[in-house]
């Protein structure tokens, strides 16, 4: 067996024998027949943006048996694979058919048989949603405004209110001066509140485009009164203007309560009725989680702290703004049913109004939000295979002193990016999918820590090193998380020739502000680029948008 095989294995003739191969025209009937389908692009997300299939999810190899439980919930969907015809797709139905998933399929060939097929390859990331938010501009003509005029209006002293709809980590890397946050669903929760007069103008804005027009289109679907705008291009456009943004800022628009509260409520209801929003109740809810024939998503699309205080039993945080904007990061399994829960009813009832005009069919919202016991901190489903994990975990303190005496090497197995801006000092960079080739510059009794984000995937690296004959692999308990939760030092990255990367930085694609260099040319690159999609996606007929507020409504449950 080579090395390469030893962790992930391709299939045994047992497995082999669930998993069929399928032709480009196969597939594409599938995606149009309407029934549940999963299409998963199991390669680095570097690859993945660089070209893939339109409503492909990408769960990386790398992270299957982390993220597959949340994205891949029912065993016995369908589910097709794909890569590019390197063997990582038959790895991938190795791992999952030794699960339990059993109709699995191959793309046969790949990515690159369905572009020979003539049929249609996209880069970049979370496409479907950002093409949506272009199709909204322009069916909407949702009104925007130039840096340069929202400028001169807060030079003027017009009275103006500017949120920022991203999630506050990425508000916090770059901001608009004077912007607070306010992440997409809580607008017409939170923005009521920030008024000072029905004149206010409010100027949604986020890093490009799609958040900020998917911003600005909420408070004008909700009703709000006042002038609503979406910032032209968002924080990239300011930057581009040659304005300064702001850096390591954390203000974010107060949660309302008394009369700012009810306002919101009143919008949201307002939406639900005009857009068919249906509803179900707990009863309703219980009985379509227990049905075996269907995949049932309970997302809570609050803010991860409100989610992290109290949500129910078998729901996964995907804040409001989130699910919409990246939609392929939470739902794998097209025509799922998808059930949302919130305190208010005004989150939910946003979300749920954006993904039906997505094309997403059997949306509801959960009457009357959290209910009965609920559940503390963040919801964690077992990976696959964790019970068969035989490494050993170690604190952040006991590695602390290892480091000191020299007697360990650290591999960090985690997001690159977060690896570059603050890793464990003197720790290696190596992405999963390539240990065998890593591990060959390490002595096979070599002390070995991995290390990862948030310690979730770094023991399934560790226990891949068993298997390519490493004798004394751990991994670090809470990961960076738990390093840095003891005021214990980082370091960044040199750049792209720092020597402590032991493989290229692929698993993920790099936004422009995020580059070490041509972050204003990758800035034009994405706009246009995110401009073009409306064009490209039209010829995909299995995926249609609406902003008809015309949907069919009513109870469930």
């Amino acid at each position: 067996m080579r090395d390469s095989e030893r962790i992930n294995p391709p299939m045994c003739v047992t497995c082999a024998g669930a998993v069929r191969r399928i032709d480009p025209q196969t597939l594409r009937s599938m995606l149009g027949d309407g029934g549940e389908l999963a299409l998963v692009d199991v390669r680095e997300g570097g690859p993945f943006s660089r070209s893939h299939l339109l409503v492909a999810s990408n769960i990386p190899i790398s992270q299957l048996e982390i993220r597959a439980p949340a994205m891949l919930p029912r065993r016995s969907a369908r589910i097709v694979l794909t890569d590019d015809g390197e063997g990582l797709a038959e790895r991938a139905a190795a791992v999952l058919a030794g699960e339990g998933y059993s109709a699995l399929s191959i793309l046969d060939g790949g990515v690159s048989a369905w572009g020979a097929a003539g049929f249609e390859l996209f880069s970049g990331t979370g496409v479907p949603s950002k093409a949506f938010g272009e199709f909204v501009e322009h069916r909407c003509e949702t009104p925007r405004i130039e840096p340069e005029l929202l400028k001169q209006w807060r030079q003027q002293g017009r009275d103006v209110v500017v949120v920022d709809s991203r999630p506050l980590e990425e508000y916090r890397m770059v901001s608009i001066p004077g912007a607070s946050d306010c992440p997409g669903a809580e607008l017409v929760l939170r923005v009521p509140g920030l008024l000072r007069s029905p004149d206010t103008t409010v100027v949604v804005n986020c890093a490009g485009r799609t958040r900020s027009i998917i911003g600005a289109q909420s408070l004008r679907n909700a009703g709000l009164p006042n002038p609503v705008f979406a910032l032209k291009n968002g924080t990239m456009g300011w930057h581009l203007a040659g304005f300064e943004t702001d850096h390591g800022r954390t203000e974010m628009a107060a949660e309302p309560d008394g009369e700012a509260l009810a306002s919101a409520r009143r919008l949201a209801r307002g939406v639900a009725e005009r857009y068919g929003v249906r509803f179900v109740d707990a009863a309703g809810l219980d009985a379509m989680s227990a049905e075996a024939g269907r995949t049932t998503y309970v997302f809570d699309v609050r803010l991860p702290e409100q989610f992290a205080a109290g949500h129910l039993s078998g729901s996964i945080n995907a804040p409001g703004g989130q699910l919409v904007q990246a939609t392929d990061t939470f739902v794998a399994v097209r025509n799922a049913r998808i059930v949302l829960v919130d305190r208010h009813e005004v989150q939910a009832v946003m979300t749920a109004h954006w993904l039906g005009q997505m094309g997403w069919k059997d949306v509801l919202v959960l009457r009357g939000g959290l209910h009965g016991p609920l559940r503390t901190g963040p919801a964690r489903l077992p990976a696959l295979g964790e019970r068969a994990l035989t490494v050993e975990p170690i604190d952040a303190a006991s590695l602390e002193g290892l480091l000191r005496d020299k007697a360990v090497e650290v591999i960090d197995v985690g997001e690159s990016y977060s690896y570059r801006t603050g890793r464990i000092p003197g720790s290696w960079y190596a992405m999963r999918s390539m240990l065998p080739r890593v591990l060959e510059r390490f002595p096979a009794d070599s002390a070995l820590v991995f290390a990862c984000g948030d310690g979730a995937l770094a023991p399934f690296a560790a226990q891949d090193a068993v298997a390519l004959g490493n004798s004394r692999p751990r991994y670090l308990a809470g990961g960076r998380v738990a390093w840095c939760e003891g005021g214990r030092p980082t370091e960044a990255s040199s750049g792209d020739d720092d020597p402590r990367l032991l493989t290229a930085t692929d698993d993920m694609w790099y936004p422009p502000w995020a580059r070490s260099s041509g972050v204003e040319e990758a800035m034009q690159q994405y706009l246009t680029w995110e401009v073009n999609l409306v064009a490209q996606i039209a010829r995909e007929p299995y995926l249609r948008f609406s902003t008809d507020a015309s949907r069919a409504g009513g109870e469930a449950g």
